[in-house]
């Protein structure tokens, strides 16, 4: 009887579980690596929210109409950004920079967790050319958080 109350039990909290609605909330480290700390770095997290339907359009063979959506339309006023430093600077890569950012990341993450966010997913990115003259570069992070509503 025991173990048929602790299997139902759990049988219960996986059907709320799964049948939770999930929100999910995007932050993005923006982090320069341009030479000379000419860059800027910035965490973005978005307070507005928006409908991607608004923007989007469905091409068929016989629709091919796209979506004629104004890029103000689509941009956000309300959301958070938190400054960085940038990886270098004159003197080349500064470890210190990049401690710093970590150790802001990391009050981000834990800030969010405490209000009920959980950190599912995490994916990064780098853009440069890298060829001679570049002055152009990021490392950019999404951390993917989810919670239930």
């Amino acid at each position: 009887m025991k173990k048929l109350l602790i299997v139902l039990t759990v049988s219960l909290f996986a059907f709320i579980e799964s049948n939770a609605q999930v929100q999910y909330k995007v932050v993005t480290s923006v982090e320069s690596i341009v030479p000379n700390g000419l860059g800027r770095s910035r965490i973005i997290s978005a307070n507005d929210t928006k409908d991607y339907k608004e923007f989007t359009s469905t091409q068929t063979e016989e629709d091919n109409t796209r979506n004629k959506s104004k890029r103000g339309e689509i941009r956000v006023k309300g959301f958070d950004e938190t400054k960085l430093l940038n990886f270098y600077n004159i003197g080349g890569i500064r470890f210190q920079n990049i401690a710093a950012n970590d150790a802001i990341i990391e009050s981000k993450i834990n800030t969010m967790i405490e209000e009920g966010w959980e950190l599912a997913f995490v994916t990064s990115g780098v853009e440069s050319s890298g060829g001679k003259g570049d002055n152009q570069g990021i490392f950019i992070t999404r951390y993917i958080f989810k919670r239930n509503k």
